[in-house]
């Protein structure tokens, strides 16, 4: 039997041919996005399938599950096949940009943890530079392809890197998506962020500022702001 809530420890799931770390970039972006109201979500680069399912646990949304890796959609349709949402949770091995150019559904809302590193050292494995590399998916395409797909009121979710989430930002806004939330995000408190929590939107709105912390200044001592959003999906936390 599923268990009734997807809790997890910090862990790497295991497939044949694939290996995919649950981060804490995943995690935050799992339990931060707005799911409120949302009747369809779309996940782009799945992954393990994790912030699908973080998503689904906390709304009655159809949700669409994509990535290009096969290895990674397997593995993330195995996860959701053992929860209790797998009727509500459809993968698919895709691109972003054949899934818009084909697509007749509007989400609600998009949520992304995408590659970000650009014009930088490959690792050996090509499945991990298609995770982390932004060859396949730059950032100007998801936010092209999120404009195609998302609903009037959608919302577009993502977390970057701090210098790559403000390029992002302005060119989101050159494209007529307005930067509804934004959370600087900090490892620990002598830390400076290093994350960007970033919330889109076609609505012209105001940005609503904040900053959390991860650490309270010691390793796995998390901070109240983190344990608030996360503890619902962590066995411990």
């Amino acid at each position: 039997m599923p268990n009734p809530y997807f809790k997890f420890k910090q862990f790497t799931v295991y497939h044949d041919k694939c290996a995919m770390k649950v981060g804490i970039d995943g995690v935050l972006l799992g339990a931060w996005a707005d799911a409120n109201n949302s009747e369809s979500i779309l996940d782009v680069g799945t992954g393990s399938g994790l912030i699908a399912l973080m998503l689904a646990q906390r709304s009655e949304a159809a949700i669409t599950a994509i990535d290009i890796v096969a290895d990674a959609v397997i593995q993330a349709t195995e996860n959701i096949e053992n929860s209790l949402w797998k009727s509500r949770i459809h993968t698919v091995q895709t691109t972003l940009q054949h899934f818009a150019g084909n697509a007749e559904t509007k989400f609600d809302l998009i949520v992304s943890n995408p590659p970000f590193f650009i014009n930088s050292l490959k690792a050996p494995e090509e499945k991990r530079n298609t995770a982390r590399h932004t060859d396949t998916l730059t950032h100007e395409e998801l936010i092209d392809n999120a404009i195609k797909l998302l609903s009037d009121n959608g919302r577009l979710s993502i977390i970057l890197p701090v210098e790559e989430g403000t390029k992002c930002i302005e060119y989101a806004n050159s494209k007529g998506l307005y930067c509804k939330r934004v959370v600087k995000v900090q490892p620990r408190p002598e830390k400076p962020a290093h994350r960007l929590l970033i919330e889109l939107t076609p609505v012209e709105c105001e940005t609503q500022n904040s900053e959390l912390c991860i650490e309270n200044g010691e390793r796995h001592n998390y901070s109240p702001e983190f344990t608030a959003i996360a503890s619902p999906y962590y066995l411990k936390l």
